[in-house]
């Protein structure tokens, strides 16, 4: 069809440093569709919503540069249902309906150039008029289409967002049709160098892997987002997230599942750069790691969690990376473990909200003071005082977290965490998430504590392991699938309006379901020896994939929620999981700690 004239509509310009945060729209942040080239000069990533194009990342993966760019039909958005358009690449097809009309675009990135790109078919049963709107974040990118601007029944053509003079219209200029074979030969190699295992769906599994692969920033390799979304009131809410995070941040918890999943994967490339941009940019001279960072390593949140800080230890062993600048790198992590006030206390557990003696967080440390201690003995040098702790912290997790008087049975059973290390006594405390009573701490539990039997602590067999999964499963299993921990108020409220921890007077809100916890579940049930569970595990996850085959954080009804999506670590769980199966237990147990505390 013959190009002609542009057509945009600057309909809002969104500058959320000046405006309320009741002024702007929030977009949902389970994006039906993430993709980008795999070439390093296309430096941009866009999503997909339920209507089109949502956030566009340029120049990196913490940096939306755009809101959302939408067909329109005669002013108004269809409603949009998104599938993969090619199973070996990031491609996706949305097919969108409205009053008596239809459409079908197809997007890729250019892979020479900062630029997407996207193909349109119309047909309607009258004549209707297309536009395309354009929501920049900050003023930026620059679109040009070739639709048609009188009335027409049907049309093809194309529009693209480019970031820098000319690189939009250099973008059409190339062809659809060339773009996107190029496009799809990148992801397409990128698959053949690697390998997949026998139990996975074979889409899902390659979209998985491709996920992961895409949310690594290209000007910051090794620095690898949560997600590229922005979760109820992350999107909205100036004061909580000036800048629209934490997903599209680096977490070194995160980071540690997604490069433990691309080592099963066969892409040891992605972990040995991973683990290069925690003791690069995240290390800090007193040898911790920052709560997350931007991809470019600025610390953005400053809690301290043991448990990232033990996350370089444990990879590092993984890797076998034994130079002396590595070496020297984790020894600064280790020494802040052992230098800590009261550790292992940690000032934040891993979801993030409470202080305390948490199971998975002492068997983080643990594992990691045992693996870098191996790593130091191969090298010839002395680990007994890493060890020493280690041992120490193993020994006394049960007197720490585990109760014998809680309201549970069967008794002893761990619990999700303790003020005070002292699990028999009714301390209580507040959950936050807009809960509003304090609650004592023995009626607190979590799936979390399968770290002791995942890392190599506790034997799944233990008489405490198996109580407090009994526990666990009557208190937060719900629809096949597992809460965080009791009362979780990080989710939704009862009518399905998003969580916001800045409500105007006290809104009891509820964490849903995580499907990545289905994941370690079935990380257990291998070391159980029940492999039928565990295979049934893989097969929960897989059902909570949405049309674009993107996984989410939370789940409700059999379906994902408004939450992160697609949220790396489910991915990760999925592509874990899978090769974990197939090798009969956990890729990724240390087997040093294995060796030292269950021989």
């Amino acid at each position: 069809m013959k190009s002609l004239a542009l057509v945009v509509l600057l309909l809002v310009v969104m500058t959320p440093v000046v405006r309320a945060a009741a002024d702007v729209v929030p977009l949902p942040a389970d994006k039906q569709a993430f993709g980008t080239a795999r070439s390093a000069a296309s430096p941009v990533w866009f999503t997909l919503g339920h209507q089109g194009l949502s956030e566009i990342f340029h120049p990196d993966l913490s940096t939306p540069a755009t809101r959302e760019t939408r067909l329109l039909v005669d002013g108004k958005p269809g409603q949009a249902r998104t599938e993969p358009a090619d199973d070996r690449s990031l491609t996706f097809r949305q097919r969108l309906r409205g009053d008596g009309w239809q459409a079908e675009i197809t997007y890729v990135t250019d892979p020479q150039r900062a630029a997407v790109l996207a193909d349109v078919r119309v047909t309607a049963q009258r004549p209707v008029r297309l536009s395309v709107e354009h929501v920049p974040m900050k003023g930026a990118g620059t679109i040009v289409s070739t639709l048609p601007t009188e009335p027409v029944r049907r049309a093809h053509g194309m529009f693209a967002v480019g970031f820098g003079e000319g690189v939009a219209q250099a973008a059409l200029d190339r062809g659809f049709g060339m773009v996107k074979r190029e496009y799809a030969q990148g992801w397409r190699a990128y698959l053949d160098g690697l390998k997949r295992p026998k139990s996975a769906d074979r889409r899902l599994y390659d979209m998985s892997v491709m996920v992961l692969a895409a949310t690594e920033d290209k000007a910051n390799p090794g620095a690898s987002i949560a997600s590229p979304s922005f979760p109820w009131a992350f999107g909205f809410d100036r004061e909580l997230a000036p800048e629209l995070g934490p997903y599209a941040l680096v977490w070194p918890r995160d980071l540690y599942h997604v490069s433990t999943a691309m080592i099963a994967a066969g892409d040891r490339g992605f972990a040995e750069r991973s683990l290069d941009f925690m003791l690069r940019e995240q290390q800090r001279p007193d040898g911790h790691l920052p709560q997350n960072t931007r991809v470019d390593g600025t610390p953005v949140w400053t809690s301290v969690q043991l448990d990232e800080t033990a996350a370089p230890l444990l990879l590092a062993w993984h890797l076998d990376r034994r130079d002396k600048s590595t070496v020297d790198s984790l020894r600064r992590a280790a020494d802040y473990l052992l230098s800590y006030p009261n550790a292992p206390f940690s000032e934040q557990e891993r979801w993030e909200n409470q202080s305390g003696y948490s199971p998975a967080t002492i068997a983080s440390v643990v594992a990691g003071l045992v693996c870098f201690a191996d790593l130091l003995q191969r090298n010839g040098e002395n680990a007994e005082r890493y060890l020493a702790a280690a041992d120490e912290w193993q020994r006394k997790v049960e007197g720490w977290t585990a109760t014998r008087t809680g309201p549970y049975e069967p008794k002893p059973y761990y619990l999700r965490l303790t003020k005070d290390g002292k699990p028999d006594e009714g301390t209580r405390y507040n959950l936050g998430d807009n809960n509003p009573d304090d609650i004592d701490q023995r009626a607190v539990v979590d799936p979390s504590f399968l770290e002791l039997v995942r890392l190599g602590l506790k034997r799944a067999g233990d008489p405490v392991i198996r109580n407090t999964v009994r526990v666990v499963d009557r208190q937060l299993k719900e629809q096949g699938y597992w809460h965080r921990f009791t009362q979780d108020g990080y989710g939704e409220t009862a009518d399905g309006r998003p969580w916001n921890i800045n409500w105007p007077t006290p809104t009891r809100t509820y964490g849903r379901l995580w499907p990545l916890l289905s994941g370690e579940r079935g990380e257990y049930e291998l070391l159980n020896g029940d492999k039928v569970s565990a295979a049934k595990r893989l097969q929960e996850i897989a059902a909570t994939a949405n049309s674009g085959l993107m996984l989410p954080e939370q789940v409700w009804g059999g379906r994902g929620t408004t939450s992160a999506t697609p949220l790396a670590w489910t991915h990760a769980q999925y592509v874990r999981l899978a090769w974990s199966l197939d090798r009969g237990e956990p890729v990724e147990r240390p087997s040093v700690v294995v060796q030292r505390y269950l021989s």
